[in-house]
């Protein structure tokens, strides 16, 4: 082929273009993030999962029954969160899993956003999950489920890359919790296992509410609630799946509830099915709903915390869907008294279990007293006329009452 002077020219011109803009910073096309290898040991918290080279599989527990009623074998890991890049809007959560004889298992997502963990989100290997905002921290949970008897399933090979592609999640923040008035069932079950792993005791302190999303890992009470009568309350860490549905996140807006799209925010599929006849009168499971729980309490909670004798209404606060301020109990074991006035004195009118979450309106002088926090005089206002001391709860300062 023959080349004229002019042709050659152009391609000389060409090639040192090339080299310049290459050569020149900032003008280099960036490399698409890569997958980030999730590392599979579980954190604190985790329950029934074993951990067998890059896979979570279904730990030897027998099977259990918990606050849904459903019996079967389940474990749960929180995987260790991971720091991406730069702050992104979705992710893609990639990983293998294995669902032998009738067993399933879940992967979901959240992210670190205002100081603090928003719900989980389910997650399907190789699609693009939203974030409620953008976050440069991510977590993975892996919750395998089999029958009595049998298969163990198990997830690996997990992975996070960034991305832009997903319809916005929906998730919201907002300036005060989501409140709801809800029908409360006592849980009981002494001796048996909650959907987190943790052996029920004599007296317990947790609640459990039907959705997966707002489940705390054991001993987290990184989901609690605030759980009112009209004279009493207690805050108390989300431990358990329950009661009636297990995919009923009836608190978050109708658009992005996981099941039951077409009810009301803050009204429990339950409660619609028992007093409306909503699908069929049944639960997600087909069984007949005998009564509207949207909430189930531990028996501490029920009878001690707020000396409840039956089944009855509650204002039900989520604590994580709202900002505000806030402390974590830093107690071993049992509770710790909720009093009507800053003294060891006072009556009591309510109780926190251990890793919950309590509101904290602001502060004030009162009875020394000497905790896991150190000695100090401060006690906390939780709620109108409820106080806590401060050496027992994890916290900040705050404006004096």
């Amino acid at each position: 082929m023959r080349i004229t002077r002019s042709s050659a020219l152009a391609v000389c011109l060409a090639a040192t273009a090339a080299f310049f803009t290459a050569s020149l910073p900032g003008t280099s096309t960036a490399a698409a993030p890569s997958p980030v290898p999730v590392t599979a040991q579980p954190v604190a918290g985790a329950g029934n999962v074993e951990v067998q080279g890059n896979r979570i599989v279904l730990g030897a527990a027998p099977a259990a029954i918990g606050s849904s009623g459903v019996k079967q074998r389940a474990g749960l890991a929180e995987l260790s969160p991971v720091r991406l890049a730069a702050r992104t809007s979705a992710v893609v959560v990639g990983y293998n899993s294995g669902t032998p004889d009738g067993s399933s298992a879940e992967v979901d997502v959240r992210s670190w956003t205002g100081s603090r963990w928003t719900e989980w989100t389910a997650a399907e290997a190789g699609t693009p999950v939203a974030l409620p905002a953008a976050s440069d921290q991510v977590q993975v949970r892996i919750i395998v489920s089999a029958p009595p008897t049998g298969a163990r399933p198990w997830v690996g090979d997990v992975t996070v890359e960034p991305t832009g592609t997903a319809a916005g999640s929906g998730m919201t923040i907002q300036a005060a919790p989501l409140k709801s008035r809800v029908f409360a069932t006592r849980e009981g079950l002494v001796g048996g296992t909650t959907a987190n792993g943790h052996v029920i005791v004599n007296r317990d302190h947790f609640v459990a509410l039907p959705s997966r999303r707002g489940l705390s890992a054991n001993g987290s009470g990184t989901y609690s609630v605030k759980v009112c009568t009209a004279t009493r309350c207690a805050f108390e860490p989300v431990w358990d799946v329950g009661p009636w549905n297990t995919k009923d996140d009836y608190w978050n807006p109708s658009s992005i509830r996981e099941m039951w799209k077409d009810l009301p925010q803050g009204k429990p599929e339950a409660q619609a099915a028992y007093q409306d006849g909503y699908n069929g009168g049944k639960d997600q499971f087909g069984r007949t709903v005998a009564n509207p729980a949207g909430i189930d309490l531990a028996d501490g909670t029920f009878w001690d915390a707020l000396k409840l004798v039956d089944n009855a209404w509650v204002d039900v606060t989520y604590l994580w869907t709202g900002d505000g301020g806030r402390g974590t109990v830093s107690i071993s074991s049992g509770y710790l008294n909720v009093r009507n006035a800053p003294n060891s004195t006072a009556t009591i009118v309510g109780m926190a279990g251990k890793s919950a979450q309590v509101t904290v309106e602001c502060q004030t002088t009162g009875q020394s007293v000497t905790g896991s926090q150190g000695t100090s005089s401060i006690w906390l206002r939780v709620h109108t006329g409820m106080y806590v001391a401060k050496a027992w709860v994890n916290a900040g300062t705050f404006a004096t009452c």
